[in-house]
């Protein structure tokens, strides 16, 4: 079955929105763990506008599951992770000025750079995974950089099922088939959804995580999160 890390970061903005600390983030992440995810994903950003670097901290015993922290590897989100030391860092190429993650790494262009940072996290035990566009060559420049799992970037995809074509999936299908060969392990998350993770899933040969926050944590607004959850890993299940 392809594990749920359930992205955080919205119930740290709902938060933020007021001040003060309703609603918990550490009750939510506690209870998401409680309705059966197997993960829980953040992505501090310098500006903390959602998750601030002492969530990243707080969290840490709270979280008995994969805990799964996303960034830029600036030197201070280094020595952060460093730290902290979840189960898993994944690399994200974002500027600071961005909404949202919005391509992955160029994995031939900046080659030496990821091999020196991910040869650092796994000399302190923890797994890395590089956020990458479908693109067989990105994949093959990922192999070289020494990560454990790459994670696709899965917004073309959603956004190509939303317009009625499922073709958007062949790109991912055949970048899964090369990581496979390769020995990579396989992550995938952005805009995934309940109205898509089913399709996704039984298209992607060897998909052992997806991250989903914004659709799951919307969709949680109308149908509630324990719902949510489990309605989630009912599509995830081989």
């Amino acid at each position: 079955m392809t594990k749920l890390s359930v992205n955080i970061n919205k119930i740290a903005t709902l938060r933020n929105a007021r001040g003060g600390n309703m609603p918990d983030l550490l009750k939510a992440a506690q209870r998401i763990q409680e309705f059966g995810a197997q993960g829980i994903t953040i992505h501090p950003r310098p500006d903390e506008r959602h998750i601030r670097h002492q969530d990243a901290y707080d969290l840490k015993p709270v979280v008995y599951t994969e805990y799964n922290i996303e960034g830029n590897p600036f030197r201070s989100f280094l020595d952060m992770v460093l730290e902290i030391k979840p189960t898993q860092v994944t690399l994200v190429p974002d500027g600071d000025d961005v909404l949202t993650s919005n391509a992955g790494w160029d994995t031939l262009k900046h080659k030496g750079y990821l091999i020196d940072v991910i040869a650092e996290l796994k000399q302190n035990d923890i797994r890395t995974s590089i956020f990458v566009d479908p693109d067989l060559k990105m994949i093959e420049g990922a192999k070289s950089t020494g990560t454990d799992r790459i994670e696709l970037y899965t917004e073309a995809f959603a956004h190509q099922y939303d317009l009625g074509n499922k073709d958007g999936i062949k790109p991912y299908t055949e970048c899964a088939v090369l990581a496979n060969e390769l020995g990579l392990g396989i992550n995938a998350g952005h805009d995934l959804s309940l109205d898509n993770i089913a399709f996704f899933k039984q298209n992607i040969p060897g998909l052992l995580e997806v991250s989903i926050g914004h659709a799951l944590i919307s969709e949680a607004l109308y149908l509630g999160l324990e719902n949510v959850v489990g309605m989630y890993l009912h599509n995830l299940k081989d």
